[in-house]
């Protein structure tokens, strides 16, 4: 069986042809970003992301085709991201992939874009096996969440107010860093002077699996204003000290969220967990308390239609998702993934 995957949720366009033959293999994979159309802006703007979109579907469609020596009448079936995410940008892909499905009739699968990313390490080498606790981290969400197999997810933590990926965006435009903000924060703290700013740890000791960001961008918001004029080292000091904080929460809650399981693998997924900071800590802590930890390759922590393309074909492959008959369809801009 061959899939297509479409992501279409934000900033980036993906497609991807996965096969499950042999076991399973990604034959290709492109994707195209909009960051630099966005820069000048300081964010994502949605008008101006959907409208890249439709520019870029056909030419990527066309490039995993002539990557994979796939014709089009192969295709199997074709997966794309319902939600979450922006309306207009998901509106591309969807309409996109159901007109796709109907004109070949194959059958179509919307897909979760976190359940993307969870699933996205198993597109690595070693993969992990089912069950596993999963830490979410993107620029919208931080979840952990229980993973028994393909479509069976429980949530068990999650972020009351800002995700990491967000406070990481926010903190570097207090910081006076461009978009995207949380690479260039995280390559500014690489100059910082550890212990020369202390900043909180939120619900660090809070006896639940729950994070909260939001207070830890206001203490930098304060600690920015106390030194202004800042300089150079001290705008670095400051990103090492925010960046050492939401590490040491996250790898906290993960792994108690790991030994309360019983279980003894942890997957990382979403685009902060590309961060070299957050992947040299879990490491070290998990080796010690013997925790496999396993992590998309770098090329698929951000938005990918490969993620989509793998969730698809193993949502056919499980029987949890038959495939629905091409045609009427909607986004889903709002969609907790426990409800997937």
């Amino acid at each position: 069986m061959l899939v297509l995957g479409i992501e279409s949720s934000c900033d980036e366009t993906g497609m991807a042809l996965y096969s499950t033959s042999a076991g399973g293999a990604l034959l290709a994979h492109a994707l195209h970003s909009q960051v630099r159309m966005h820069q000048d802006y300081g964010g994502v703007v949605p008008e101006l992301a959907s409208r890249d979109h439709i520019r870029r579907v056909v030419p990527l469609l066309r490039k995993v085709l002539a990557d994979s020596g796939c014709p089009l009448a192969a295709i199997d079936a074709v997966a794309y991201t319902q939600g979450p995410g922006l309306a207009g940008a998901l509106l591309v892909g969807a309409a996109f992939a159901e007109a796709l499905a109907m004109a070949l009739d194959v059958p179509s699968v919307p897909i979760h874009h976190l359940e993307g990313h969870l699933l996205s390490p198993l597109l690595s080498r070693s993969p992990p096996r089912f069950p596993f606790v999963a830490l979410l981290v993107s620029g919208g969400h931080s979840q952990l969440m229980r993973v028994s197999a393909v479509g069976h997810y429980e949530l068990i933590g999650e972020t009351l107010d800002d995700a990491a990926g967000e406070a990481f965006d926010k903190t570097a435009k207090l910081l006076g860093l461009g978009y995207p903000g949380g690479p260039a924060l995280a390559a500014l703290a690489d100059h910082g002077r550890p212990g020369q700013v202390r900043l909180p740890r939120p619900m660090l000791k809070s006896a639940d699996l729950n994070f909260s960001f939001s207070g830890l961008k206001t203490a930098v918001l304060t600690r920015v204003r106390e030194l202004a004029p800042i300089s150079e080292q001290q705008r670095a000091d400051i990103a090492r000290a925010f960046q050492e904080a939401i590490v040491e929460v996250l790898v906290s809650k993960a792994l108690r969220a790991v030994a309360s399981s019983g279980l003894k693998q942890l997957v990382v997924a979403g685009g902060v967990g590309a961060n070299r900071e957050l992947r040299r800590q879990l490491d070290a802590h998990a080796g010690r308390a013997r925790i496999a930890v396993y992590y998309p390759e770098l090329e698929f922590c951000t938005d990918n239609g490969a993620m989509i393309a793998l969730a698809g074909a193993l949502r056919l492959q499980a029987g949890t998702q038959a495939g629905k008959q091409a045609g009427a369809f909607a986004v889903r801009p709002r969609w907790p993934l426990s409800c997937c």
